[in-house]
């Protein structure tokens, strides 16, 4: 090849090199805030036995008799969780960060979830929404506790349900209540006494 094919064959070549690799790296990991799964299964170590039946629902609630059979990536990291794999007593959560009343009633969720770590697991459930922006609020609002990820709303709609925020409550025995509106700290301490046996100091 002569010296003047050469010359105009090296910014081919780098442009080739350009775009493969452009086509072949990954999007960075979207950061994200909140611990991590591997916690979740486990009953936290001082759980209360089974509580005594479960009250009727309120108007403002629904009973269920155990979760739904659906298994959720965890936000942070690859883990999956099973939901009926989940140990009472615990609350979960579900909200997005497009969700006003979920905006306000995150940072509460954490509060509950840092006055009561050893005897209730918080979890939350970032639903319908896109990770970068779930990442991002959750970030700017300081919630930590474990989170997963449910981009097609699959436990929104298995509970039968269009709006957002739920609050579920699962107590030690397995039984599951779901509060549909959204909740303030003395209503959500009372409910997490009511239904999961676990009393919330101030």
């Amino acid at each position: 090849m002569s010296r003047g094919r050469r010359l105009l064959a090296l910014p081919l070549v780098l442009l080739v090199v350009a775009a493969t690799a452009a086509c072949t790296s990954d999007e960075p990991a979207v950061a994200s805030p909140f611990a991590g799964c591997d916690t979740l299964i486990a009953p936290p170590p001082s759980a209360a036995p089974p509580s005594a039946p479960q009250p009727a629902a309120s108007a403002g609630g629904l009973a269920l008799a155990s979760l739904p059979d659906l298994t959720l990536p965890c936000f942070d990291g690859d883990d999956e969780v099973s939901l009926r794999e989940l140990r009472g007593p615990a609350v979960i959560n579900l909200w997005a960060s497009w969700c006003g009343p979920c905006r306000a009633e995150l940072p509460v969720m954490q509060s509950l979830a840092d006055r009561t770590t050893g005897r209730l697991t918080v979890l939350g459930v970032d639903t319908g929404d896109q990770r970068d922006k779930g990442a991002s609020f959750a970030t700017d609002a300081g919630v930590r506790m474990p989170t997963l990820f449910d981009e097609k709303s699959t436990l929104l709609n298995n509970l039968g349900r269009i709006s957002l925020p739920i609050t579920v409550f699962l107590d030690p025995a397995g039984r599951a209540y779901a509060h549909l509106l959204p909740l303030e700290a003395p209503e959500l301490a009372e409910l997490v006494r009511t239904h999961t046996g676990v009393t919330v100091t101030p």
